[in-house]
């Protein structure tokens, strides 16, 4: 069985989507003095103990916030080192399939959560955490939302730990909005008439960026949940039984295309980054850009006082799909099955999910944490506070396609956005690619 697991994950890594970007390593030496404040963790004896802890954010604005939480840590828990690598969001999915198909693994592990996650699981690649949340009458469970929780969870027992969580909102720049006497749609005909208004303005309704097409995958993720039925879709979506063959999927990507060929992206959207697209909003070329709630703060700063609201995506009528979800998920940690110091890695985990470390994120980088009380009027601005309520009044949550779905389904289905996009290829046509790796999924399992 094992064998054939780590046959699955190379096959995995094999169909992946080519990995972009870079990564950073870092590695920090124990202080010689504990803080007062702290206890050793458990087995903290005196041996010298070293934890190897991989996240996904090497980039400069985000990485401080990790090295302090790790050298704080190891300030409290002199005995225990903890080497830290970051890695960039493409190549971590690459990493994580070839080291979770070995016996060197990290022993602290981000993850998104839903098929991600599960596949791990399946694998008895990672800890089981349920008795480690539910000891001393749940303190530490009492300390996480259930929504940050869950879709970590499978079969009733908890395997990762929510770090953020997270939504998906277009923001839009108020002053044009204002200019030309719009509001933020609540239907999508009311969001399209909106785009032709903009554009007949000559103004870019939507800034889009799609180099990396996880960014048309969240469009994507929307448009299904809204469009097919949940339970068919819950269905579709386990490889043993999806089969896609619901209308609702191929109207998804008609919707989708229909926004690049009336011209309310901005042009070659498959030629530039998120992170271009996020600039070409900030400096008002671009009316509205979609974006996780963990941006806001990047749109705060990069906007210099230019006003801006958001809203979620809009209902679609008579779509079969509870117009009342919201696209988002959280993402956070996982403990690997094979570290030798289970208890020390949850102690982290622990610590980096404290209301402190959660307010300290706040601070430094103004993401939505799941920690409950973290997020105060003191430490939060507003846009993320609202953000935050947003996600919690959410009928429920559809988690980011790519990571909730087989793999070998979405190293079929993501690159077929971009070519849609191109015109190489049509909503029917990239559907009836889905149906037939999905079958293939079902028959080998």
């Amino acid at each position: 069985m094992k064998k054939l697991i780590c046959l699955l994950l190379a096959l995995a890594l094999t169909l992946g989507l080519a990995a972009c970007g870079g990564s950073t390593a870092s590695s920090s030496t124990a202080s010689s003095t504990a803080s007062s404040s702290g206890e050793a963790a458990s087995g903290g004896s005196g041996d010298q103990i070293t934890l190897k802890f991989l996240h996904k954010w090497p980039q400069p604005e985000n990485v401080g916030y990790f090295d302090e939480i790790v050298a704080a840590y190891m300030e409290e828990h002199p005995n225990i080192t903890i080497v830290s690598e970051a890695v960039a969001d493409e190549p971590i999915k690459d990493k994580l399939r070839v080291m979770m198909g070995s016996d060197d693994r990290p022993d602290v592990f981000f993850s998104w959560s839903g098929e991600f996650a599960r596949k791990f699981i399946a694998a008895d690649a990672v800890l089981d955490l349920t008795d480690a949340l539910d000891a001393d009458d749940g303190a530490w469970r009492s300390t996480l939302m259930e929504a940050g929780l869950e879709p970590f969870s499978s079969d009733g027992k908890n395997y990762g730990i929510p770090l953020r969580l997270n939504g998906k909102f277009f923001v839009y720049n108020k002053e044009i909005f204002e200019q030309y006497n719009l509001t933020p749609p609540t239907t999508w005909d009311e969001f399209l008439t909106l785009c032709e208004t903009l554009k007949s303005n000559g103004v870019a309704p939507l800034a889009f960026g799609n180099q990396y097409p996880w960014a048309a995958c969240h469009y994507i993720t929307g448009l299904n949940q809204k469009l097919v039925a949940q339970d068919v879709r819950m269905k579709d979506y386990e490889k043993s039984t999806g089969e896609y063959t619901d209308p609702g999927y191929v109207t998804a990507l008609n919707m989708f295309k229909e926004l690049n060929d009336k011209g309310y992206f901005n042009e070659f959207p498959n030629s530039i980054s998120h992170d271009m697209a996020h600039q070409n909003f900030a400096m008002g070329q671009c009316a509205m850009l979609y974006v996780e709630l963990e941006e806001f703060n990047t749109v705060n700063n990069n906007m210099e006082g230019t006003p801006w609201g958001f809203f979620a995506m809009p209902a679609i009528e008579d779509g079969a799909g509870n117009q009342n979800f919201l696209t988002g998920a959280p993402d956070g940690f996982m403990v690997s099955s094979t570290t030798k110091y289970p208890d020390e890695a949850i102690d982290f985990l622990k610590y980096m999910t404290s209301v402190t470390s959660a307010q300290k994120m706040i601070d430094m980088l103004g993401w939505p944490s799941p920690v409950v009380g973290a997020h105060t009027a003191d430490n939060s601005p507003e846009y993320l506070i609202e953000g935050m309520q947003a996600v919690q009044e959410a009928e429920g949550m559809a988690l980011w396609l790519d990571t909730d779905i087989d793999i070998r389904i979405s190293d079929v289905y993501l690159p077929g956005l971009q070519d849609l996009l191109n015109g190489d290829v049509t909503s029917e046509g990239l559907m009836q690619k889905v149906q037939e790796i999905a079958a293939t999924v079902r028959a080998e399992g």
